[in-house]
């Protein structure tokens, strides 16, 4: 457990996961942590999003947000392009959003 860490929110500190649940770092394009695992503290809105620009154009996604705070912290991958299918499914956290 001393290699272990915690995932907060920016906005407000609470934790939404850890890196026991860690899966991968996508440092490229996205600069996002991927977990398979997350707290209470992470919501997701049922209706789906599609990405309009950028690393996301044409994807269909989740945005994950803090329960506390409301801070959009990540996104759950729906459809993707070929490039990032071996997201889809999991959590993924923007690391300019946690601490």
């Amino acid at each position: 457990p001393e290699d272990c860490a915690m995932f907060q929110c920016r906005g407000c500190w609470a934790v939404l996961g850890d890196s026991l649940h860690l899966c991968a770092q996508e440092e490229q394009r996205l600069g996002l942590l991927v977990c398979f695992k997350v707290t209470n503290d992470v919501t997701w809105e049922d209706s789906l999003m599609i990405g309009l620009e950028g690393a996301l154009l044409g994807c269909a996604y989740n945005a994950l947000s803090c329960r506390s705070c409301g801070l959009i912290v990540g996104f759950i991958l729906y459809s993707a392009s070929s490039d990032l299918a071996h997201l889809r499914g999991f959590f993924c956290f923007f690391k300019d959003s946690i601490l």
